[in-house]
């Protein structure tokens, strides 16, 4: 493998379009909790999905127009805290875990203290992702992304939400629960997960992708456009065990080498 070179220094300047993307994705994470709060939550599970696209335009349009700066780069940070982290962890303790507190007082408290442990591993997930973006293959995350972690929570929450499928959050709370609590630990866990960044190029080839791709991604649409709570689902759930099985494969593979 080629030695990775650390990124140019980034310019201290603050520019205007990508910050405006950055705060449009800020807001979206705000007003899923607001909406969440009240009771919204088919629109605050859309508004986190909202603030995940503004979190990818943000980078592109930066890197496409030279304005990358320091300040774009804490200023997103901070905001994916709120979209990715704050928002979603709310966003599942008022859907579902609020209601463990019908079983019991210790369990109300395990269902804040699993929303809380959420929104922590995601700050904890960001502050890793920044302090090792100059020494990781870009191929891979370490740890699940914290807007992936994100889409998997609030895809779950907006496949049930809209009352398609007759289950409510008070009836599955044990298993928001538990999706809450594999979100977080895959997130500061060291299993790796595909970024879909290629090789790390540079320049005008970063942004290639293969033909196939192309030619896929209007028939991924359709399937979607048919039902996107459950498709959205299904790709949160594909994804993160798509790391979990990689993993597991890694540790066979070595423990025959053992011994």
């Amino acid at each position: 493998m080629d030695p990775i070179t650390p990124p140019p220094p980034r310019s201290r300047t603050i520019y205007l379009l990508p910050n405006l993307f950055t705060t449009a994705g800020l807001f979206a994470g705000f007003y899923a909790i607001i909406a969440a709060a009240n009771g919204d939550f088919v629109y605050a599970s859309i508004a986190v999905f909202v603030a995940a696209v503004m979190d990818g335009l943000d980078g592109r349009v930066a890197r496409l127009t030279g304005t990358s700066s320091e300040f774009g780069v804490q200023y997103d940070s901070l905001a994916d805290l709120v979209s990715f982290g704050m928002a979603p962890a709310l966003v599942m303790y008022h859907w579902a875990l609020s209601s463990l507190k019908y079983d019991g007082e210790l369990l109300g408290r395990v269902g804040w203290a699993v929303a809380f442990l959420y929104a922590a591993c995601a700050a904890l997930r960001l502050a890793r992702f920044n302090t090792q973006v100059a020494v990781v293959d870009k191929r891979w995350f370490v740890g699940l992304a914290s807007p992936a972690a994100a889409g998997l929570m609030m895809s779950f929450v907006w496949a049930f939400a809209d009352g398609t499928l007759g289950w409510t959050g008070e009836q599955l709370r044990y298993v928001a629960l538990g999706v809450t609590l594999v979100s977080a630990l895959l997130m500061v866990s060291r299993i790796r997960f595909w970024s879909f960044k290629g090789g790390g190029a540079k320049g005008p080839r970063a942004d290639r992708v293969p033909f196939l791709v192309l030619a896929l991604l209007p028939i991924g649409i359709a399937i979607a456009v048919i039902d996107l709570p459950r498709v959205l689902l299904a790709v949160g759930v594909i994804y993160a065990l798509s790391g979990l099985v990689m993993w597991t494969m890694q540790r066979l593979r070595k423990r025959p080498d053992a011994a």
